[in-house]
């Protein structure tokens, strides 16, 4: 047996943002993917993705049947033969693993569930997008569920606000071009949920969520918007904007072995970083309007491009 193959994503814009109702933008990223699979032979791997996944059968007999409802009997005699998650997608990086096993587990084992073939309204996206927020939960805590609805559907997603969520295009990629966007490998392991935490312990306080507000949901929507545009001298001054912003507030997400470089992209305009998903390690996110140039200034690290300008 082998599923289908669900892929990777990446959040260009939007982390930490879209828990306030910033806008948000999730292209899938093919690099990696996952798929389940039972196999003949048993490797550590195997053995504890399949033991996870025993975890997550039961986690999954709890979620509300008027939500969803899986065939939780064909799921665990599956269980019992071995099945295990093959996945590619490394884990901690901010590149949505955990999404793409959600994806995979509910397309096999769902009831009446929702396909990529309908005509997906509005309503069937929010509806799918809470039942992954559900699903995804037995992993980070809190989920918004967009990782699987991207992994799922392998289309790129524009959050506009927290109910409304729609499938949209990205202008096609130069392939020459000499903007880019990539990912630059931290080299560290990061965890959501302690990050997720650190947020929101700030967000109690009155000065971090205003400058939420005034700076970083405002600089996070013109870049969705002028991305979508295709605007890209536009973007390049607002992801710059965004970057500084993170830097001065967003520290504790960043390792710290990074905030120099963060701060070098700001001071020479050869790149700009961000973060990709929750941060603490991981991927980092970068933007460029010159990738020979950004690469020789990061030329001690591993750059993987994305997309094009």
């Amino acid at each position: 047996m082998k599923g289908p193959l669900f892929y990777s994503k990446i959040l260009l814009f939007g982390e930490y943002g879209i828990i306030k109702d910033s806008k948000g933008l999730s292209i899938p990223y093919n690099f990696y993917n996952g798929a389940l699979k039972v196999s003949d032979t048993d490797t550590e791997v195997t053995k504890k993705s399949n033991n996870n996944l025993k975890r997550f059968a039961d986690y999954l007999e709890t979620i509300d049947s008027q939500l969803v409802r899986f065939d939780v009997e064909a799921l665990r005699s599956d269980l019992a033969e071995g099945m295990y998650f093959d996945s590619s997608i490394p884990q901690g990086y901010g590149v949505g693993s955990s999404g793409a096993l959600v994806a995979a587990i509910y397309d096999k084992y769902a009831f009446n569930k929702i396909t990529v073939l309908e005509n997906l309204t509005r309503e069937k996206l929010l509806k799918l997008k809470a039942i992954f927020s559900e699903m995804e939960s037995f992993f980070h805590g809190k989920s918004s569920g967009l990782d699987p609805l991207n992994s799922y559907l392998s289309i790129p997603i524009l959050i506009n606000s927290k109910d409304n969520i729609e499938a949209t295009g990205i202008p096609s990629q130069k392939v020459d071009g000499k903007g880019a966007v990539f990912l630059l490998d931290s080299g560290v392991v990061g965890e959501t949920a302690p990050m997720v935490s650190i947020f929101m312990e700030n967000m109690k306080q009155e000065g971090f969520r205003s400058m939420l507000k005034d700076q970083f949901i405002k600089h996070t929507d013109a870049c969705v918007d002028d991305f979508l545009k295709g605007d890209v001298k536009s973007l390049f001054k607002n992801t710059k904007q965004l970057s500084k912003v993170v830097l001065n507030h967003f520290k504790p997400m960043i390792p710290k072995q990074f905030h120099d470089l963060w701060k070098k992209g700001l001071e020479t305009n050869d790149y700009y970083l961000k973060l990709c998903g929750s941060g603490g390690g991981g991927y980092i996110l970068g933007f460029t309007e010159n990738i020979e140039k950004a690469k020789e200034s990061l030329k001690d690290y591993k750059l993987e491009v994305v997309y094009n300008f």
